[in-house]
């Protein structure tokens, strides 16, 4: 009887696995994108390249406190950004977004090549090499101009508009708001310019 009970279980093993495992492999993440027009970028990343959006580009800059010209055109209230500061970075903004727009026009051009080689199946190792370091060239270009943007908006800025940027950006706490113990909250408030 233990032999028998054994058996089944060892069965229904078998069987749960196979089919976990076929669960897991039979459908691929990328499903539904073979019906894209250009298999490597989605819609969303052809509509934030052709308005010359960041595309998360600018990572590096903005995560690390580098101000970046768009958003902080969208927070110039919040800023308080003087008519001048407001003025020099929409020039700023419209200058790069302008090149952006270009090259991403330029990478979604290369894009589809590839995808057209793909396609008809004339891809050779060298081709390939060839449009896949065209693709790396154009991709860096595009950073570079969104990562040099974010380079000129520090010396437009007080340093007390930066850091209210990172808080409204959540990218640090709000010293305002949180006085660390030990310290007296007057001369906190005042070192950290809160109103």
């Amino acid at each position: 009887m233990l032999k028998y009970i054994s058996l089944a279980v060892a069965v229904c093993l078998v069987t749960t696995i196979d089919k976990v495992y076929a669960d897991e492999t039979t459908h691929s993440q990328y499903a539904g994108q073979q019906t894209r027009e250009i298999k490597s970028l989605s819609k969303d990343d052809i509509i934030e390249l052709r308005r010359g959006g960041g595309w998360g580009l600018a990572r590096a800059a903005e995560l690390n406190g580098i101000p970046g010209p768009a958003h902080l055109l969208e927070l110039k209230a919040e800023l308080s950004l003087s008519a001048e500061q407001v003025t020099e970075i929409t020039r700023i903004f419209e200058t790069m977004r302008a090149a952006a727009i270009l090259k991403g026009e330029e990478l979604i051009e290369l894009e589809r090549r590839l995808e057209v080689q793909f396609v008809k199946q004339e891809l050779n190792k060298d081709r390939l090499e060839k449009i896949l370091k065209e693709i790396a060239e154009v991709r860096s270009d595009l950073r570079f101009i969104h990562l040099s943007t974010h380079l000129k908006t520090p010396e437009l800025l007080q340093p007390a508009q930066i850091r209210k940027y990172n808080i409204l950006r959540g990218y640090q706490n709000d010293p305002c708001k949180s006085v660390p113990k030990n310290h007296d909250p007057v001369m906190w408030r005042k070192h950290n310019n809160c109103s």
